[in-house]
C-alpha cells in the first residue's frame, strides 16, 4: 500500500512537468480525428471539462474504494488500468499511459468504457453534463 502511493505522489509531480491543456478547439479537432461521433461531442467536450479541465496529465485523488482516477478522460485503476509496469485489466493498458500528450490510447479505453456503460460511467457527466442544455461546439 505504501509502494501505491509513494508511486501515485511521485506519479503527479512528474507527469505535472509534462501533460498537455487543451484549448478548446484543439480538443475538439482531437477528438474528431480520434473518432468521437460528431454528434456526441458536446458531451465528451462537457466530461471532459468536468473531469480534467482539458488537462492530459491529471492524476484523481483517492476514491472511496481506493482507486484513482488518470487522464483527459479520468479513467479509474480498479477496472480499466493496471497501475503498474504491465499492461492490464479492462483496457489492457498502464495507467501512466492515459496522462500522454497523445490521447490515442485514453480514447480507445474511453470509447470500451462508453460500449459498455455510455456516459454513465462518469459520475462527472452525470452530475454536470446529464440532461442539461450543453453548450454549442467552440468551432
Amino acid at each position: 500500500m505504501t509502494r501505491a502511493i509513494l508511486f501515485i505522489v511521485i506519479l503527479c509531480f512528474v507527469s505535472k512537468s509534462f501533460g498537455k491543456t487543451f484549448s478548446e478547439c484543439d480538443l475538439v479537432r482531437e477528438l474528431r480525428k480520434q473518432g468521437f461521433p460528431e454528434h456526441q461531442l458536446r458531451d465528451w467536450m462537457c466530461l471532459i471539462e468536468a473531469e480534467s479541465n482539458r488537462r492530459t496529465h491529471v492524476v484523481g485523488g483517492s476514491n472511496s474504494d481506493g482507486s484513482h482516477d488518470f487522464g483527459l478522460f479520468q479513467i479509474n485503476d480498479r477496472y480499466w488500468c493496471n497501475n503498474g509496469e504491465h499492461p492490464g485489466k479492462e483496457c489492457n493498458i498502464r495507467c501512466k499511459d492515459l496522462l500522454l500528450d497523445d490521447i490515442t490510447i485514453a480514447s480507445q479505453c474511453t470509447k470500451k468504457i462508453f460500449g459498455v456503460h455510455g456516459f454513465n460511467a462518469w459520475v462527472a457527466w452525470v452530475n454536470k453534463c446529464k440532461g442539461k442544455n450543453l453548450r454549442p461546439l467552440p468551432c
